[in-house]
């Protein structure tokens, strides 16, 4: 599904940003990323979702290389992907099933179809109740939702996301946790970067530990309490 083989990424007029990365992700597996703020987490996830492109070494997403796409060939290829960002990127102008249903009409589904999408992602979150409100009156718990919502909507094989929990108190963040994991049992691959451990040491995950760019871990909880 995910596979990153010697994968470097280099920003112009700074140190890189991952050296010599590899790993594999299989369909269907959730999988943390871990490390101190500026080890390359934030850098992982875009190359994964083809925000950005490597400097070196192979990013292949269901077996295709995404440094040989075709510009116009990415946004097709990001409808696999929900993607959950820090900042949430909500549109504060609009309630929250117009935030939700803005992916639907960028991919084409309108109408009776988008609406019942919309309310069952909203549903899924648990903010049925608030699609007429608008972000600004939610709590950040409930804007970390929203966001949840508006990337699950167009029902992704991958949802990736970027410190979900890092604004957040621990009975919101295991709220947040829980929904992630409810999406996980059902198939959809998960990809969580986090700084701290969410009590991960408790869980079968895989988790991909970086350190100032360098891949230093991949393994799982039961492979960590062995060693």
């Amino acid at each position: 599904m995910i596979q990153f083989d010697q994968v470097t990424k280099r920003y112009p007029g700074s140190d890189e940003a991952l050296k010599n990365v590899s790993f594999n992700i299989e369909a269907g597996e959730l999988v943390f990323v871990t490390g101190h703020s500026g080890a390359g987490k934030s850098t992982l996830l875009k190359l994964i979702a083809a925000i950005e492109r490597p400097t070196s070494g192979i990013v292949l997403i269901a077996n295709q290389n995404i440094s040989k796409l075709k510009l116009s060939a990415i946004p097709f290829m990001r409808r696999r992907f929900g993607l959950i960002f820090q900042d949430h990127k909500l549109l504060y102008d609009r309630n929250c099933f117009e935030n939700v249903i803005l992916p639907l009409h960028i991919n084409g589904v309108s109408g009776s179809e988008a609406a019942r999408r919309v309310r069952a992602a909203l549903d899924k979150v648990g903010l049925l109740h608030k699609e007429k409100a608008l972000p600004i009156t939610l709590s950040g718990g409930e804007q970390q939702r929203l966001a949840i919502a508006r990337a699950v909507v167009s029902r992704p094989s991958i949802l990736i996301a970027d410190e979900p929990t890092g604004n957040l108190d621990a009975s919101y963040a295991a709220d947040i946790m829980a929904i992630f994991y409810a999406f996980h049992q059902v198939g959809v691959t998960v990809v969580l970067a986090t700084h701290d451990a969410l009590g991960m040491s408790a869980r079968q995950n895989r988790v991909l530990h970086l350190d100032h760019g360098e891949l230093k871990e991949s393994n799982t909880a039961m492979e960590r309490s062995s060693t």
